[in-house]
Order: C-alpha cells, then structure tokens, then sequence
C-alpha cells in the first residue's frame, strides 16, 4: 500500500493518481475529512484498505456492512471504501442509501461483525467522514482510531485475495419491523417530523405512521443541497421550524432528526425547545418506573438532574456520569447492562427491551412517543414542567490549542481538588463530589455544580454551569470559574457570555 500523502491539491496530476488523506481527520471516535481539500477517492480507498487490513489483525471476520448517507457526493466515496475494503480480502455488504442507524442494525439483522457508515453526520456540505466498528454495537474509540490511523498514514495496508460484494435487499423493511413490533399506540399523536432534507426523511415519518402517529412532514424531501438548513436538532433554524410546525399544525410534539438519524430533537405542543438532557431525565423517568432499580449513564455535560431527581431517586434509578462521545457513553451502557444512556448532544442509546444498545433517533422518537402513549392526559409540555427547574449556562467553548488543552485541564483537575479538601465555598457551597473520568465536573450537595473539560475535536475547552436554585447562583458558580480559567493564560476568551 502507497502511502497517503498530504499535500496534494485538486486539478493536479498526482491528484489524480495518488491518494491524499489529511492525519487530522483521524478524530478521537470517528473520522471526518472536507471532501477534495483534506481527502480524494484514492484517499478514501486507501483508508478501505487499512480498515480491512485492522480487521484480519485483529481475528475479525472479513465481512463488513456499508451504507452511505444522502449527501451528492457520498455514494461516490462509499464505492471508493468499498473498492479498498474488497482489496483488503473483505466481503462488503451493502445496504446502499441509510440512515447510520440502520447500518448497525444491520450488523444484527445479517450477522456480521463490522459497520463502515459514510457519513459527515450534521457537518455542512463539503464534509464527509466514516463511522465504524467491529464489535456490535460498539463503535470505534480513541485506540481503534489510532490503529487505523498508523496502518493508514504508514502504507501498512495489505492486499490479499477472496474480496467480494454482496448489494443487499430488504433491510429497511427488517429495519422498519423491528421498531414496530411492540404495536400500535393506544394514543392518536399528531407529530411533526422534522427532517432537513437529510436522510431520516426517507424512513422517520413512514415509521412513525406505523405505529399510530399522525405526521406532518417538514422538510422530509430528499435534497443533498440542505436548501433550508443544516439537519442538526440543534441548529436554531431548524429549531424554530420545528417550533413553527407544532403551532401551525397543532402537534403534540415536533421530532427533529439529524442529517445521519441517530439523533433526535424535541420541541414540545407549546413550542418550547427541551434541551436533551432534559429529554433524557423525562425518558429515565418513564424507563424507571417499567424496570426495577433501573441504571442509567449519562455524560458529564448533562444535568445533575439525573442524580438529584426525587423521582429518579424514589424509583430506586443509578446514574453513572461518563465521557463526553457517542463511542464512549454507547461503549459504557453496555458494560454496565444499562437500560438506555443519554447524551447532552442527543444521541441517546437504549438497550433491550428498547434497543440494541447503539444510538437511532427514530428509536428516541419512538420511545418519546410511548412515554406520551403511558401519560395520556398529560402533554409533551406538562411532562417537562414536572422536572425541577434548573438554571444552567449553554455548552460554552473558550480557546485552548490541542497541545495545550489536556495540560491545562490536568491543571485544573489538581486546583479543584484542592478546592475540595480545604473546604473553598463556591458560590456559597462547598464541593460534595468531584468526576474526573473526563475534564473535572464538580458537584455541590443540592446538585448544582459546573464541568471543565478539553473538547474531543477541537481546540477549544468546554465549560457548563448548573443551578438548581435561580439564574443568579448558577453566574456565582459561572465567575467562579471564569476566575479558575483566568489563571492560564493559554485559554482564550470565552465564544458566547451568559
């Protein structure tokens, strides 16, 4: 195998003969690349290659699921991995046009042992990137990556005999069959499906239909141009469409689907946007009283409601705050036979009886659907304002360069711990819990609390402040931290102010 080379530009000889693929693209969990700029066709069929080339190292069975999301230019660079994989000795299935969700089931419905989703998720046109793992559900995590990365970068990659592809029919009706198998709901839902033009509009409204649901359609016509705005649920265009939706047709909810569908927003009948950890704790609630002492595991960005929760509490619920990713919060659900995990991104992981333990936003909208199906005189909106009232900061992102950022964060992981033992009142209260499985998240006794942490892919920090008494406490806490942070001077000011 060539190796990738880095320097390549568009309408170039060698570009159109050698392989470009930029290291950076190699990300903590997952791989993202702007199409042309940072990798080619003969790019994406070298990371083929290396991909199949991981998989015989590692004992895996050389078959492998792949599917492409609507974007022009993805069916293009699924072929290309394709063509690389099959170069590898892999037998390539392929489920052609899916949501990513739908590529993990499909490692379940055909029995085989490895995904490869080319998506760039919610990431504007001009992007692409791949989604993968070998070890249902789970997908890669920092090791695989770096694994992939060396055999990729290094021209490590080996060819062997016995390639194959296989085009494979059916699957979304298999799909579609095993959301529904729980039945009908006993409710009459107006929901409207919010889709962006991306690739859940294909599939979310016909599910919804079958179990029960009355939708509207918004914006579910195919168009790789996102004519309207970027499918992400958590995009402000997005939201207020869906917020329009709920008023102009009467809806009990809006669902709002990212451009891969493994994400789900929510905008209530009264048109409020739910932040998904508030979702998260609402759909705890609903799990917990079905499963007895039910655990959860949430990411350290979420709401501590999730453990100060009386209803969580009496319900005999145990949370487990993790790391920030989908691989990471997916990869601890399962560990610890979790009933569902929640992520304060949206991605949202729920394991049987509910799921197969991987994150699908129809799954999350189906699940949203039968919690409203049990609370039948109750609305979208009266079920939020029964959560105790939180006052938090948004997901704020200061600057800190990628070779400063852990340095600095281990930094404060030691001046929050001193704060800890000597007893320092923050805002009032002293720390009754400090989580450093990612970043430093601090808890005061009533549940209040904030979290410093390095972003997984950008050189930023991510800072979040929670109250669960008044907006004024939660900016006591937010200029405590403001002073922490204000004693590196590798930390740039922060992108938005509360």
């Amino acid at each position: 195998m060539m190796k990738p080379r880095q320097d390549l530009v568009v309408n170039s000889l060698d570009y159109e003969q050698l392989p470009l693929v930029k290291a950076t693209g190699f990300r903590e969990y997952d791989a993202r690349w702007l199409f042309e700029k940072d990798v080619n066709l003969y790019g994406i069929q070298a990371i083929g290659l290396g991909l199949g080339t991981l998989m015989h190292e590692r004992g895996v069975s050389p078959h492998i699921v792949v599917a492409h999301d609507f974007r022009g230019y993805s069916s293009a660079i699924k072929h290309a991995l394709m063509v690389g994989l099959m170069s590898a000795g892999c037998t390539v299935h392929d489920i052609g046009m899916a949501t990513t969700p739908m590529a993990y089931f499909a490692q379940f419905a055909l029995d085989v042992p490895s995904v490869a989703m080319v998506t760039a998720s919610h990431n504007d046109n001009g992007w692409t990137g791949i989604k993968m793992g070998m070890n249902r559900p789970l997908t890669f995590g920092p090791d695989d990556m770096l694994a992939l990365k060396t055999i990729v970068m290094n021209g490590l990659g080996k060819s062997r005999a016995g390639g194959a592809v296989l085009r494979v029919e059916g699957l979304y009706e298999k799909y579609k069959a095993d959301l529904i198998k729980a039945g009908p709901l006993k409710r009459r839902l107006r929901v409207a499906a919010v889709c962006g033009n991306g690739t859940a509009g294909a599939f979310a409204p016909e599910v919804l239909r079958a179990i029960g649901c009355d939708v509207v359609e918004v914006d579910c016509s195919l168009d790789h141009t996102f004519p309207n705005y970027n499918p992400n649920p958590e995009d402000l265009k997005m939201l207020h469409k869906m917020a329009d939706a709920v008023k102009d047709h009467g809806c009990d909810v809006a669902l709002g689907f990212d451009g891969d569908g493994d994400r789900c927003g929510v905008v209530d009948n009264e048109g409020h946007e739910i932040f998904a950890d508030k979702v998260g704790v609402m759909l705890a609630r609903d799990i917990a009283a079905q499963v007895a002492n039910a655990k959860f595991v949430v990411d350290v960005k979420s709401t501590g409601l999730f453990k100060s929760d009386s209803v969580l509490k009496t319900l005999g619920a145990h949370v487990d705050y993790w790391k920030t990713g989908h691989s990471y919060i997916k990869q601890r659900t399962n560990e610890l036979d979790a009933s569902a995990g929640f992520e304060k991104s949206g991605h949202f992981f729920f394991r049987a009886p509910y799921g197969h333990g991987y994150d699908d936003g129809i799954v999350s909208a189906i699940a949203i659907a039968r919690m409203l199906d049990r609370a039948p005189n109750k609305s979208m909106a009266d079920l939020y304002r029964a959560l105790p009232q939180t006052f938090a900061t948004p997901t704020m992102s200061p600057h800190c360069a990628d070779e400063e950022k852990y340095g600095v964060i281990e930094a404060l992981i030691a001046r929050m711990e001193n704060h800890s033992k000597s007893g320092t009142l923050i805002a009032g209260q002293a720390i009754s819990e400090i989580n450093t499985v990612n970043g430093v998240r601090f808890e005061f006794a009533d549940g209040s609390g904030g979290l410093m942490r390095a972003s997984s892919n950008k050189p930023e920090l991510v800072v979040v402040c929670e109250s669960v008494s008044s907006d004024a406490h939660m900016r006591e806490i937010f200029k405590f931290v403001e002073s922490e942070l204000a004693q590196f001077p590798q930390i740039g000011e922060f992108n938005q102010k509360i």
